[in-house]
Formats: C-alpha cells, sequence, structure tokens
C-alpha cells in the first residue's frame, strides 16, 4: 500500500467552490465504468486537477462502479445514475444546494485524461468565485468540462435536467456563458472507447 500525500492547491484556495468529478455511469462502450479505468488512474487524476486548482471540497459521483474516493475526496452515491448524466449532474447539484458560504460548482468530468490543472484553474480564474456566473471551457471552440456553475444557477439547472444531457439544456443558447478557451492546454476529448 503506497504512502497518501495531500494534493496541495498551486494557487489560492477558492473559498466556496465544491468540485465535482462525474464518474457515475457504465461506460458501455469503453467497456467498463470510467471510474475504474488505468486502475482508478483517471479518476485520481480527476480529483487531484480539481484540489490542485484550488476547490477545498470535491465530490466523487459514482453509480455503477462504487469505490473508495481518492484521498481529498467524498464518495456521492447516486442511485439513479442508470437515468442518464442528467441524473448524475442532478445528485451533484442537490448534495450542494444551500450550503451556507457555496459560491459555485466546478463540474469535471473523469474521462478527459488529457484536461489538467491548468485547464481547471483557468475556469476558477474567470469565475473569480461569482455566484451570478456560469464559466466553461471550451477546445478549439468546442464547449468542454470543466464547467462552473454559480451558485444562483444551480435551482434553474435543476428545473431542466433530464436525460443523458447533463447541462446541456441549461447551457445552450444562453448569452451569459463565458466560454474559456484552453485548446492551448488540452484536447478536450473524452475517451469513449479502451484502445
Amino acid at each position: 500500500m503506497g504512502v497518501e500525500k495531500a494534493v496541495e492547491p498551486v494557487g489560492a484556495v477558492v473559498p466556496g467552490v465544491v468540485g465535482v468529478v462525474l464518474a457515475a455511469g457504465a461506460g458501455t462502450r469503453y467497456g467498463m465504468p470510467k471510474i475504474l479505468a488505468q486502475q482508478g488512474g483517471w479518476l485520481e487524476s480527476a480529483v487531484a486537477e480539481l484540489r490542485l486548482a484550488g476547490c477545498p471540497e470535491v465530490l466523487v459521483a459514482m453509480g455503477a462502479a462504487v469505490v473508495e474516493p481518492p484521498a481529498g475526496a467524498t464518495a456521492l452515491a447516486v442511485p439513479e445514475w442508470s437515468a442518464g448524466l442528467g441524473a448524475t449532474v442532478g445528485a451533484a447539484l442537490r448534495a450542494v444546494r444551500g450550503r451556507p458560504g457555496l459560491a459555485g460548482v466546478v463540474l469535471h468530468v473523469v474521462d478527459i485524461p488529457d484536461v489538467g490543472e491548468p485547464v481547471v484553474t483557468r475556469v476558477l480564474r474567470v469565475a473569480d468565485g461569482r455566484r451570478d456566473v456560469l464559466v466553461r471551457a471550451v477546445f478549439g471552440g468546442e464547449p468542454g468540462h470543466p464547467v462552473y456553475l454559480g451558485a444562483d444557477h444551480l435551482d434553474g439547472a435543476l428545473a431542466v435536467l433530464h436525460g443523458d444531457e447533463g447541462l446541456r439544456s441549461y447551457l445552450s443558447g444562453r448569452d451569459d456563458v463565458v466560454a474559456v478557451e484552453c485548446g492551448d492546454l488540452a484536447t478536450g476529448r473524452d475517451v469513449d472507447y479502451a484502445d
């Protein structure tokens, strides 16, 4: 058994921002739940990226497979995970909604292993811990993750979440989503198939 090391932020801790790793799916095309990919390496990286970027708390939304969360994270069970990404995102938002001092939530996904701390940090810098903003990483102009939802948006997002769309229905067509180009840092592509 290895020695666990605390993951210290590269920059300042962003008070009131909760990081969430969305990792509840079955990974049908991949051949197994992606929370297990690379012997849990993708999950460890995703948690570390959020912590290094300044998230004082990280939740791991899990369902198809339940694992011990990496150091610095807490498990969030999503019993209705099979209903789609909307159910997982909804469970995460309900878990933090109404917390005193909540500034916002950073949603990250487990299956974009090349998106590291610099991307998360860039998104968080633009969000600046504000409750009223929506910030999304884009890669070559294409929307991706992470996504920052200021706390003022949680109820609106929860009202429209459904199926396998996640936040797409809430974010699409809005003119107040701040797109942060991160194509110089990563591809942002999710890995749907194992090598």
